[in-house]
């Protein structure tokens, strides 16, 4: 652990993991309770077209990423809203669509793409500060956010008709989340790559779901998973030469396969007996 923190690139990639482990886990909480895993990866694959722009524009692929991501996310709420579709259509429809688009303009773009690849499998090593900066001042504002309403939210996920009737603003909860969850859906592809990224969105939450006993202990055991599987995954990557997002994402699986065991082992025999 010493030698690996030695090198910049590896202080730049534990802090963008540890960062993007809170904020993907504690989104993850309420898109696994509001069933909206698919969201995610749409979001992650629609985002390829926000890269190839930046791309080609000479633009800082990351920022134009989230900002059609976001545009995105917006129109998903609105066609879910304003038609009969349903929201896997419709996510199914826009994701292809943008996934598509972003093929269509990298093909303008001549020889290889180095950071498109970086995009598309990952690779957290090549975070740079200016990445860490906004990634960090973004994760801040929404952890902050979520840290504050998640009562709120935890009703509208629980319960739209009764934070109706809470006087709580729905619409406007529902248009934040999905913002908000583009928003770090597109950071997070930095690390994990467009293929990858929604696993850590889904595993951490998923996995402590399993075992907690209230919706606080969810949070709380989603955010300890999300860093567990980062910096595991981040180390072995380091040590086997291994590509640091698959490993990460495996790192999450074996997580959640020694949980489910140990609950049905231990947890289930012991409530038999």
């Amino acid at each position: 652990m010493i030698e690996i923190l030695q090198f910049p690139f590896m202080q730049r990639a534990l802090i963008a993991g540890i960062i993007l482990a809170v904020l993907l886990a504690f989104l993850g909480v309420f898109a696994v309770l509001k069933r909206m895993s698919f969201l995610g990866d749409g979001i992650a694959h629609a985002s390829l077209a926000g890269i190839a722009i930046g791309l080609l524009a000479s633009l800082n692929p990351l920022v134009i990423a989230i900002f059609y991501s976001v545009i995105i996310a917006l129109l998903i709420y609105v066609l879910e809203k304003k038609t009969k579709l349903s929201v896997d259509a419709i996510i199914g429809i826009l994701f292809t669509a943008s996934l598509a688009l972003g093929v269509v303009l990298m093909s303008f773009k001549s020889g290889y793409q180095p950071d498109l690849i970086s995009f598309m499998f990952g690779n957290i090593l090549a975070v740079s500060i200016n990445d860490l900066i906004l990634m960090a001042s973004i994760s801040v504002v929404v952890i902050i956010f979520l840290a504050i309403f998640y009562k709120k939210l935890s009703l509208v996920a629980f319960d739209k008709e009764g934070a109706y009737l809470a006087g709580i603003n729905v619409s406007l909860f529902e248009i934040l989340f999905n913002v908000f969850l583009a928003i770090a859906i597109v950071l997070g592809v930095k690390i994990l790559g467009i293929i990858l990224v929604s696993a850590l969105l889904i595993i951490p939450a998923s996995t402590a779901k399993i075992v907690s006993k209230s919706f606080k202990s969810l949070i709380i055991l989603s955010i300890i998973i999300g860093e567990i599987t980062v910096l595991s995954g981040l180390i072995l990557s380091y040590v086997f030469d291994l590509p640091s997002g698959a490993v990460i994402v495996l790192c999450g699986t074996v997580i959640f396969i020694l949980v489910v065991s140990f609950y049905r082992v231990f947890i289930l025999k012991g409530y038999n007996k």
